[in-house]
Formats: C-alpha cells, structure tokens, sequence
C-alpha cells in the first residue's frame, strides 16, 4: 500500500515538471513572437524648425554642420520653436557641430527669449513666443515610447521631400461626434505653422432638425450662389471671439462661418450701392499702413488689427481728390498687399483689406521701413509727389530687428513715420527688446504726435479718431522732404583783407539769417562753413552741429582772418573738407560770399563742383566780378548769382536766395 502511494506521488511529480518545462520553453517562444521591432531613430536636417513638428517629445538624429550661422536660434536653454533644432541642440551644448542624436520636449510659450553666444552660435532675442522646447541628450526614457516617423504640420515638409514617411495628425475625439483625421491645407503666402487651417468634420445633424446649414469650405471659397453678390461685403466685430493660434472651433449646426466669406441668404444687401467719393480734399496724403503679420500676433489679433484698417479707411474718406491708402504687410520679410493706386475709394479698400492673409514669421519692422522707402512711394505706385507721404507701422510687443537706420534713411527721403505700439514690454520683459525707446528713434519727431502706444489689442478701435486727425494735419508733417529740410549747406565766406572786421560781421550776419530759415537736425539740413584767404579753414563741419542755436553760436564765434583772395583753392577746399562727408541722399548747396575777384583759377573748380552735383550759389559784394560770380554759379546764374554794391545791402539777398533754393528743389523730381 505503501509502495503504492509513493508510486503515484512520483508520477505526479514528474507530470507537474513536464508541464512546467513545457510552459517555460512556450512562454520563450511567445515572447520571440511578440517581440516589439527596434526603434529607428528619424533623421531630420539642420534647417528643420520646431515649430514644423506636432509631436510634443521626440528623439531625432542630427547631421553635422548645424553650427552654420544661418540656421536661426532665438532664446537660451528655452528656445521659441521657430528656433532650428539641431542649430540650438549645439547652442545648448547637448551637441557639438558633428551631430548626433537629441531628445526634444515642447514646453509653454515664453514672454521673451533673450540671446546669448554659446559653442559657437549666436542665438537672438525674441518677443512673446507660443511655442518653446527644451533638448538634452538623445537618450530615451523608460517606459516612454518615441515616435520613429515625425508628424509635422505641412505635407511638404522637409522629411517628405527627403521620402520619409510622415503620419496624418488626428484631433482627439470630442463626444457625440465621429472625427476623421484633419487634413492639412498650406495657405499660399503664409508660413505652415500660422497659415494653415483646418478642414473640421461636420457632425451628424440632429433628429429633430428641420433646416441644414451652410456647408464649411476652405478659405477663399465661396458656394456657386454668392458668387452673384460680389459687389457686397460684410465684416465680423474687431470684439468677436476668435481662436488663438493653434486652436480650432468646431463647426456648430447653423453658425455662418463669415471668416471663410459665408453669409445668409437674406443677408445680403439689394441696396444701390452710394455714389463714390473723390475723397476728403482737406486730407491728401500718400500713406502706407506697415502691418504686423508676425506669428505671435495670433489670428483673433490679426483680424483686430484689419479691422482696425478697414475703420481706419472708412473714417479717412479715402478717394483721389484726397488722401490714398496702401499696405504693406510684414513678417520675416516685407510684401505689398496692395499699393496706393490700386483702390480709390473706401468701399473698395474695406474689401481689399478683409482679404489678407497672415504671412506668419518674425516681427522685422525696420525691414519693412526700408522697404517701403525704396519701393512703395513711387510714381508707378500712384505716389502724387504733391502730397505729403506717411507710413504708419504697427508693432505687436516690439519689433525683432533695429529700426533706427531704416527710420533715419526714410526721414531723409521725406517719409513721416508713425509708430504704433500695441501691448508694449511689461517691465520684466524689456531685458528682451532688441532696441530700448525704438519708437522715439523710429518716429518723425520725439514729441508724442507721431508715436502712439496701445495697452491692449481691444482697446485699439479708441486709437482710430486720433489717428486720423494727426494724418490729416498737414502742417505738422514735419518730416516730409522740403527745400528747407533736405540738403546739406556749405558756406564758403571770404575772409581778406579787403573785406575789414566790421563788414565781416555784417557777413556773418547774412550767413545766420540764411541759416535760421532751414530746419536744421542730423537728419534733416546740415550746415558747415569754410573761411579763406590765400588759405583756406574749415570753421565748422556738417556733422559738427545738429540743432540751429548750436549753428547760430558757432556762425557767431568765427573769427575774422584777413589775407589775399584765391576764390578757386577755397572751392576745392569746401568740395575736399565739406561736401566729401554729405550724405548720397542729400542735396549739397554751397553759398559763396566774396568781395573781391580771385587771384587764382576759378573755372575748373567751378566745373569740378557742378560735375559733383554741388548746387552753387555765388553771392558777389563791392569789388567782386560779375563773370566770375557767373562762371561760380550753377546754370542758370541768373538763378544763382546775386549782386549788391555794398556790405550794409546783403540783408536783401537772404530772401531772394531763399526763394531760388526752393524753386530749384521744387523743379526737380521729389522722390
């Protein structure tokens, strides 16, 4: 019995370790089946910009070379995710400019991005960001899986064109609703990050409905019926709620989508249209609206700030007796949405302007000033050279490149600038402006009526009325180009001794009354004085004073000389020592006062000046010669030379010379 129960416990015993191995052996072969594939690391280029790719954290391979100084980093440690990847991994230091793998997380938009010099790049400052990430090394993390294909945001993304593969970005499921994936439309124009929209699935209607609604198409479509009112318009409230960036509303049963350029049926207007205006006489200016389109902007900003243009239009009374509008729109780079002949009334400029798109990028305004300098006011553009031009930038924050050069060279060409700053930096954000006080430096004059500052996007519609008086207020354009704001002036004053101390002083006096008719700055006329007998001094250059009692005092300073007269060593003197240092976009005036006729060769100076494009008055006194004032003075001399018999008489000239210099500048081209 005994033998019998161990017997049986025994082959218990030995079926129980059958099974078990057999288990064991099954559960490896199990897990070879299940085995997950090994993860591939995707390679992206050095150009690749976060924003470009949707996954929040991923690993990703980096070629070598990234530290090339055009592939753009803006930040320190937390970079804005229009930053290169690669290019801010070597900033970091998490790589160096051979390559090598990364791990990349998006983090929260910052208020600012501060730049900084670190192994061997140079990263830039950068205003309000939506988007931030951070790298480290590309070690991956347990229990966390990585995508080994990137989404990105556009379908012609690098990766695509390189034949990687790429997957559709799905939006999470919202409850009661059947998603589809999203697909991607690129917006010609605009960058893929903020240009882009979305196509939402319409949800199924309802049971109880009774009507359907508009069906949602992409933007710049518009259904076969509405295709017969083209000749009406409706725009949405500056105040109406709209999606920040990145974020979609979904489609509601019976909402009109009026952003897409849906309205109802019965909506739209049978109306004669009113007879259209010539526009506003007392109000003729050539201007030009410098829009931000920047990405951090935002869309709902965006449509403020057109919105903002199209009251603006309305309230200027836009036609061609009066003043004419265009726009330029910014962001990496300028463009001209539409120039200043292309709509000559406001109906028609309202429409234009509810039709841009946001071009997306940085916020370059003083690129867009250059620009509009050297392109925009031109005859074919519909300048009329007889009004005053007026560009009025608007900046969202601050700008992201200096303003100040482009400003200075548009002042010079007569460009009144505005400036509009709208939700300036807070005070712990201005460690990232780029250029402290750019809107002083930027505007017309310093004295508060060509700068404006707006607390916030929605209280920008209060900023309409007190624009557009100071647009209107001709008289205080002070920037435009006039005869007495453009040049830069060189007196050549005789100094012999003919002349005596007293009616030296006499004229010096002539000399400070010619110049108290000037507006007189660094950037609008510049004065210099030259004095000579058989030698020459330069008493003061064109640089040395930028403001009239500073020239007055220094007219008033200089000392008689005394000496012989060689009028043509004293012309090549002021063309070498003065007009050598003008600037290429001034007009050079050079008045000559003499007594006397020279003791040396005054016909190839006088040639050398006119061929140099020095316009030369000569101002004859006493004993001076009338043929050599003649041969002196630009053609025609009639226009240019000026004679009286003695000292006590030249106060009569300064009117008459005066009126020759704006004559002469009002005969020539303006731009």
């Amino acid at each position: 019995m005994g033998i019998a129960v161990l017997t049986m416990k025994a082959s218990v015993i030995e079926m129980f370790l059958v099974l078990l191995v057999t288990g064991i052996h099954s559960n490896k072969e199990m897990t070879k089946k299940i085995k997950r594939p090994k993860f591939t690391v995707p390679q992206i280029n050095c150009d690749v910009k976060a924003r470009k790719i949707i996954d929040p954290e991923f690993v990703v391979k980096c070629p070598a070379g990234c530290q090339d100084p055009s592939y753009r980093v803006y930040g320190t440690d937390v970079y804005a995710s229009y930053s290169s990847v690669c290019a801010a991994a070597v900033h970091s230091g998490v790589l160096d400019n051979s390559g090598g793998k990364i791990l990349v997380r998006k983090v929260a938009g910052q208020s600012g991005y501060k730049g900084s010099y670190s192994n061997g790049v140079q990263s830039l400052s950068l205003p309000r960001w939506r988007e931030s990430f951070i790298v480290s090394e590309g070690k991956p993390q347990k229990g966390v899986t990585y995508p080994s294909a990137l989404t990105y945001s556009s379908a012609k993304s690098p990766a695509a064109k390189a034949g990687e593969t790429t997957k559709a970005y799905q939006k999470p499921s919202v409850p009661g609703t059947t998603t589809q994936p999203v697909t991607l439309m690129q917006v010609p124009g605009t960058t893929p990050t903020e240009g882009s929209h979305t196509t939402l699935p319409k949800p199924a209607p309802s049971a109880g409905s009774a009507t359907s609604s508009p069906k949602p198409q992409p933007v710049g479509h518009r259904s076969r019926e509405l295709d017969l009112w083209s000749t009406t318009t409706y725009t949405s409230s500056p105040n109406s709620p709209r999606a920040n960036p990145g974020e979609t509303d979904l489609w509601k049963p019976g909402s009109v989508l009026l952003d897409a350029g849906f309205v109802p049926k019965e909506e739209l207007s049978t109306q004669p249209l009113d007879p259209v205006s010539q526009g506003d006489p007392n109000c003729k200016v050539d201007l030009s609206f410098l829009i931000d389109g920047s990405a951090s902007i935002g869309k709902r900003r965006f449509r403020i700030q057109k919105q903002f243009l199209a009251d603006i239009a309305q309230a200027l009374d836009i036609g061609p007796a009066g003043p004419l509008m265009g726009v330029v729109q910014y962001g990496d780079n300028p463009a001209t949405q539409f120039n200043l002949k292309t709509h000559m009334n406001s109906r028609d400029l309202k429409t234009a302007i509810e039709k841009i798109t946001q071009r997306g990028g940085l916020s370059n305004a003083g690129r867009a000033i250059s620009f509009v300098t050297k392109n925009f006011f031109s005859k074919a553009g519909g300048n009329r050279g007889s009004a005053p031009n007026v560009a009025v930038v608007m900046v969202d924050g601050w700008p992201t490149d200096s303003v100040e050069g482009p400003s200075r060279l548009a002042r010079e060409s007569g460009v009144n600038i505005f400036f509009i700053t709208i939700e300036g930096a807070a005070e712990n954000e201005k460690q990232y402006v780029m250029e402290p006080n750019f809107a002083s430096k930027a505007a017309c004059r310093t004295n508060g009526f060509y700068s404006l500052s707006v607390p916030s996007w929605f209280s920008l519609h209060k900023t309409v009325q007190p624009l557009v008086k100071r647009l209107c207020d001709s008289a205080q354009l002070a920037c435009s180009k006039t005869c007495f704001n453009s040049a830069d002036v060189g007196f050549v004053i005789d100094g012999s001794s003919s002349v005596g101390t007293g009616n030296f002083r006499t004229v010096l006096q002539f000399v400070a009354n010619l110049s108290k008719e000037f507006e007189i700055s660094d950037t609008d006329t510049r004065i210099g004085a030259v004095q000579y007998t058989y030698e020459q001094r330069l008493e003061f250059g064109l640089d040395a004073y930028s403001t009239k009692p500073d020239i007055l005092n220094a007219i008033k300073s200089v000392g008689y000389w005394s000496g012989g007269t060689s009028t043509g060593a004293a012309i090549n003197y002021a063309l070498e020592q003065l007009f050598k240092k003008s600037k290429p976009n001034k007009r050079k005036l050079m008045i000559l006062i003499t007594d006397g006729r020279s003791y040396d060769d005054i016909r190839v100076p006088a040639m050398a000046a006119h061929r140099k494009g020095v316009i030369t008055y000569a101002i004859g006194v006493a004993w001076a010669a009338q043929d050599e004032l003649d041969v002196i003075a630009t053609h025609p001399a009639k226009d240019h030379a000026f004679f009286v018999d003695e000292f006590d008489s030249l106060y009569r000239l300064a009117p008459k010379v005066i009126q020759s210099i704006c004559t002469e500048f009002n005969s020539r081209p303006r731009n």
